[in-house]
């Protein structure tokens, strides 16, 4: 495999266009193209509706726990008419992994239209999971030619749907391959915006970070006494929870935890709350504190080996997770990131912290709220910390900034570094590795699964396999994933009518993730509701719930047995239980439990193999 790109030079880079907050594709009117040549206007028309693909997909950010961001805008072939509105037949959007994909949502709501129609996709589609539903949705609609804006940027996952597509006999142009008119190019950089986590995590192998801070007139976050309540306008603040809301985690330091006490939840926002994450050397933080409560949001503690041991248990026994590094740097907690499968990481520190991310080479995009407001005083904290420049030519400079007013305070937002495009970069599936040709990737010993976009993503309980299973009463009910089945059952058949509403409210979760922060939540806050016997009957009821799902998929049965004499890993590094761990230390018993059902499957074939053999 091709190692990624080094991270380019702070402060040099082309232009790219601003990350927006949160568009409003159904407020926004298509525009109509000027009078014009007809291969002008059809690439017009392409440019508008790839745009318009990619707000779709944007739709999607803040719902759920973020992941890559699919949309899908299905145009009928052209009318009579100006209004390009009128021309939309349908269009989806991938709401979270685990849930009906954005061209199966788009076929569905345009019917017999999508026959003859062109598809609009922002990212080429990434199945993991074996079914090709993308794809063979846009064919079984009848879809006759395909718009991608960008090839996935996973390698494993580069060219096979359109590869896919193109052996259906459809029509794929990819934007800057088949479709290199300069009227893309607003388009293009739309589908680079939208997916900016995933493009980040690909080409840097770290998260995509955005450091926030709010600040007076004259460049001060808090007064001198270290008071900082409020710096920003409440409307600033409003535009600071839908920032959390698009992040897996939010962080600070221990000086922000001792002087502000947070509570970094996405509040007035609804769908996913983002993990807390508190970086302090020494631990030298309060005995109670708001991020101690975990019934709100999951807490970690990022700290150096071997730091107030007691004071760490005693956070633990609070439901609080500490993770030790042998030297705590912003650089190796990204990294640490990187493993848990983070795509977005928003910054809330202070300026000491800030700066030595910026320094690693973390930080990728800036927002500032500026109020207008003068505080003064010469010891006041400043929203970053000591760089090492000494001269003004050093300084680093903000690329593609863009301004907006929010009320009284000003937003200022820019890169530090750039969206990569990894088109370049990455090598298409046609293409014939450079360092060994003879060596797959793939052919290894052990194979570790966790998020749905790895490679054997389909063996993740949170993948899209509806399950039929029967309840305590005999009856057979149909759950969504297996993390549903799963989540549920720690409440099921137990005598009271909350745990019994709670089994409800997690079936109809729209997603996984849904589902298991509804289980894990409620676990936490009503334990008393938990069933009695869920420690001992939990690996039974998870066995279950994946013999159901292997056993109604074929094609996931064929990719199970063609895993033989492997190792499964389910490789979640904070997971010390069905996950393999960070370091290994897990007892990995979802990976487990699938080893233990293909020797089951395996069996039986061979036993069917030898009756038939006797028979003959």
């Amino acid at each position: 495999m091709l190692a990624p790109p080094a991270p380019p030079p702070l402060g040099v880079a082309p232009a790219r266009a601003s990350y927006p907050l949160r568009p409003v594709p159904s407020q926004r009117r298509l525009p109509a193209p000027r009078a014009v040549s007809a291969a002008t206007a059809s690439h017009a028309h392409d440019a508008i509706f790839l745009r318009r693909a990619a707000d779709v997909a944007d739709q999607s950010a803040g719902l759920t726990s973020p992941h890559p961001n699919f949309g899908c805008v299905i145009a009928r072939p052209q009318l009579e008419t100006e209004n390009l509105d009128a021309w939309v037949a349908g269009e989806g959007f991938l709401y979270a992994q685990g849930t009906p994909c954005a061209e199966l949502l788009a076929a569905e709501q345009a019917g017999e239209h999508a026959r003859g129609a062109t598809a609009y996709l922002n990212l080429e589609p990434g199945d993991c999971y074996g079914d090709s539903t993308a794809v063979s949705s846009l064919v079984q609609a009848g879809i006759t030619r395909v718009v991608v804006g960008l090839r996935h940027p996973l390698k494993h996952l580069r060219g096979k749907a359109i590869q896919s597509l193109r052996s259906e006999g459809i029509q794929v142009d990819v934007v800057g391959e088949d479709l290199q008119s300069k009227l893309f190019k607003e388009a293009l950089t739309s589908c680079l915006i939208v997916n900016a986590p995933l493009l980040y995590r690909a080409a840097f192998r770290v998260p995509f970070s955005v450091l926030k801070y709010a600040m007076t007139a004259d460049g001060k976050i808090a007064a001198s006494s270290g008071h900082a309540s409020w710096v920003s306008g409440r409307a600033s603040r409003c535009r600071v929870f839908e920032l959390r809301g698009r992040s897996d985690a939010v962080i600070v330091g221990g000086n922000t935890v001792r002087r502000d006490d947070p509570r970094l939840t996405a509040r007035h926002v609804k769908g996913h709350v983002p993990v807390r994450i508190v970086m302090s050397q020494t631990c030298n933080l309060p005995e109670e504190a708001n991020l101690w409560n975990v019934h709100e949001a999951y807490t970690i503690v990022a700290t150096q080996r071997g730091a107030r041991r007691d004071f760490q248990k005693k956070l633990a026994m609070k439901g609080v997770e500490v993770v030790e590094f042998d030297m705590l740097n912003p650089r190796d907690v990204m990294s640490y990131c990187y493993d848990r499968g983070y795509l977005s990481v928003l910054w809330e520190c202070g300026g000491t912290l800030s700066a030595a991310a910026i320094c690693a080479r973390v930080i990728h995009k800036v927002y500032a709220f500026c109020a207008p407001k003068i505080i003064g005083g010469v010891n006041a904290p400043t929203p970053v910390g000591e760089l090492g420049m000494n001269q003004m030519t050093q300084a680093i400079d903000l690329i593609d900034v863009s301004y907006e007013q929010i009320d009284r305070d000003m937003l200022m937002s820019g890169f530090i570094q750039p969206i990569p495009d990894l088109s370049p970069v990455i090598p298409s599936v046609d293409e014939i590795p450079s360092v060994d040709p003879e060596v797959s990737p793939y052919e290894t010993n052990i194979i570790s699964f966790y998020k749905t976009w790895d490679t054997f993503g389909a063996f993740s309980n949170f993948s899209p396999h509806p399950i039929h299973m029967p309840d305590e009463k005999g009856d057979c009910l149909t759950w969504p994933t297996v993390e549903h089945y799963y989540q549920a059952h720690k409440f099921a058949g137990v005598d009271n009518l909350q745990a019994r509403d709670i089994v409800k409210e997690i079936k109809k979760a729209r997603s996984p993730e849904e589902a298991a922060r509804i289980g894990r939540t409620r676990q936490r806050e009503f334990p008393e509701l938990v069933r009695l016997d869920w420690e001992s009957m939990k690996i039974d009821v998870m066995y279950r719930a994946l013999k159901c799902k292997f056993s109604s998929y074929p094609h996931l049965t064929e990719m199970l047995l063609s895993t033989a004499g492997s190792v499964l890993v389910e490789s979640s590094p904070h997971d010390l239980f069905w996950g393999g761990g960070r370091e290994g230390e897990g007892l990995n018993y979802l990976g487990r439990l699938l080893m233990q059902l293909r020797s089951e499957i395996l069996g039986t074939v061979r036993t069917s193999a030898e009756v038939a053999t006797d028979s003959a």
